[in-house]
């Protein structure tokens, strides 16, 4: 709730403010609620669990010993592992909310999807974007005074929203990086973009994330950028080592593989096929709850998930949420 700010989705009091007093908890709120969490679930235990173990491998080695492969399957692993992490918990705290009788607000829409950074941040951690929106940007004149102060006003929100993250000069570097492309998309490059075919915007959004995610992930500047030397300058082709075999495991492959899939809008579009109207009112939180269909997904599939999910984390050891250490 709004006291408790940690993560997100950010709940401020006027969200939920008639709630509070009165609120109704129903079937389809409950069957809804049901839903949301053992998605999250999955998302978190299923894909960011075990994606993390190729992460945190590929950042834990040496310079002398990183190459071009294993820097890019780290960095792409830790680039699923943050999103799932953090949208499985997401949708984890807005199942419990239906479960409660609040309608919490949604936090992710696909941001690997966006086309462009702008859209990426109109997606990712939607509710901390407002948050800055509402009590930095506009407090300090939004885009009311000019382009200079417009662009002054966009640096001080993403070296704030850096610092957010923790006292790291990494978290700065990752918030200014993000508000560097920012500036140039509202400058020149937002022009350049909308002509530019869907597959390219696409693949130029994904690049600057995932370099942007190298900056967060590292511990120091100096070893995220060995890192990005890795990426950028090792030869493509090395040969398959035996560490980099013990990180690809068929569990891990896997488990990159449908994270990936699943960072788009695959199961929506699967889903409208056979229900559309249905399908994305039980995936995304409307007003409107009452005469939603409960189940979008088949009740087999939930379970299954559930049980999957009880057996790797009975199997396991502690798992934390990773966007609590920041």
């Amino acid at each position: 709730m709004f006291p408790h700010l940690i993560a997100g989705p950010i709940v401020r009091y006027a969200d939920i403010a008639m709630e509070l007093k009165k609120r109704r908890v129903t079937l389809e709120r409950i069957g809804l609620g049901i839903q949301y969490f053992i998605i999250g679930l999955c998302q978190k235990v299923l894909i960011a669990n075990t994606v993390a173990r190729a992460a945190d491998l590929a950042f834990s080695l040496p310079p002398d010993q990183l190459r071009s492969v294993a820097a890019w399957i780290g960095a792409i692993a830790y680039s699923l592992q943050i999103y799932f992490d953090f949208c499985g918990y997401s949708n984890m705290a807005i199942g419990l909310a239906f479960l409660l009788g609040f309608h919490f607000p949604k936090n992710f829409d696909y941001p690997y999807a966006a086309q462009s950074i702008t859209e990426f941040w109109r997606r990712w951690h939607i509710t901390l974007s407002f948050w800055f929106r509402d009590y930095v940007y506009i407090s300090l004149g939004g885009n009311r005074k000019g382009r200079r102060n417009t662009l002054r006003n966009l640096l001080i929100v993403f070296f704030l929203t850096g610092l957010w993250h923790g006292a790291s000069w990494t978290f700065v570097v990752w918030g200014l990086y993000h508000g560097l492309f920012l500036l140039i998309e509202r400058v020149a490059l937002g022009r350049v973009l909308a002509r530019l075919p869907l597959a390219l915007r696409a693949a130029y959004t994904l690049l600057v994330i995932i370099v942007g995610w190298v900056f967060f992930r590292a511990p120091s500047f100096t070893q995220a950028l060995q890192f990005l030397k890795a990426m950028l300058v090792s030869p493509a082709t090395v040969p398959w080592t035996p560490p980099t075999l013990l990180w690809l495991t068929p569990e891990v492959a896997g488990a990159l593989i449908v994270g990936i899939v699943f960072s788009f809008p695959v199961l929506p579009r699967l889903l409208d096929k056979r229900h559309s109207r249905v399908a994305r009112s039980a995936i995304y939180p409307e007003p409107r709850l009452d005469t939603l269909f409960v189940h979008a997904l088949p009740v087999g599939v939930l379970i299954a998930g559930f049980a999957l999910c009880i057996v790797f984390l009975a199997s396991g050891s502690l798992n934390p949420f990773l966007y609590f250490r920041f």
